[in-house]
Order: structure tokens, then C-alpha cells, then sequence
């Protein structure tokens, strides 16, 4: 397991999506979910299958780890939360997307920020 963010990337757009929604907070799978569809605008639609591996994943690569639910309702449901180097790498690779838009801007392919 790397310790460095840019080891990481580039990220897939699901991924980046998971570790953004976590940022929110711990969330459990359905919720998560949720705000990856609203965060996304609807583009991306995990199915159950889908995020269940990319959480294994994540938490193989140590970017984010079970979590307590706050929310007890249901005491089978796992939450997750970001770990120190998942944060690190979300903000890497939001780093690495903002300089893709801002090459986009100059080369006039996205219009200019207003102010």
C-alpha cells in the first residue's frame, strides 16, 4: 500500500465520486449511493454490485475503513469513512481535475469563468 496521493491517480470517476460523498461524512452503501447520483448529476448510477467492489477496493487501499453507524437503525449495515490518505488523494485528484478545466478554459474549449 503506497503512501503517496499521486500514486492513486488518476482516479475513476466512480471512485472520485465515493471518496467525495465521504468527505460529506461516514455514510452506509445505500446512502452512499444516493450522493454519488445527486453529486453526479444522475451521470453516474452505481448498482449495488458495482460500489460493493469498489469499497473492498478502497478499503484494500487503505483510502477509506469501516465506520461505526451513527445511524443504528439497521445493525447489518457497514459504514464507511475516509481515511487521512483518502482525503489526501480526493484532494489530489481534484487538483489534478481543476488543471484539466483550466487547460480546457485556455484552449477554448470550456467558456471562461465569469466573475
Amino acid at each position: 500500500m503506497s503512501s503517496d496521493a499521486d500514486d492513486f491517480l488518476p482516479l475513476t470517476p466512480p471512485a472520485f465520486y465515493v471518496l467525495a460523498a465521504l468527505a460529506e461524512g461516514e455514510a452506509h452503501g445505500y446512502a452512499l449511493m444516493q450522493r454519488v447520483a445527486q453529486h453526479s448529476g444522475g451521470t453516474i448510477q452505481l448498482s449495488t454490485g458495482t460500489l460493493y467492489g469498489l469499497l473492498s477496493r478502497l478499503v484494500d487501499e487503505g483510502l477509506i475503513r469501516d465506520a461505526a453507524c451513527r445511524d443504528a437503525r439497521d445493525a447489518r449495515r457497514r459504514c464507511y469513512r475516509l481515511t487521512r490518505l483518502g482525503t489526501e488523494v480526493a484532494r489530489a485528484e481534484a487538483g489534478r481535475l481543476e488543471r484539466a478545466v483550466e487547460l480546457a478554459r485556455a484552449q477554448l474549449l470550456l467558456r471562461p469563468r465569469r466573475p
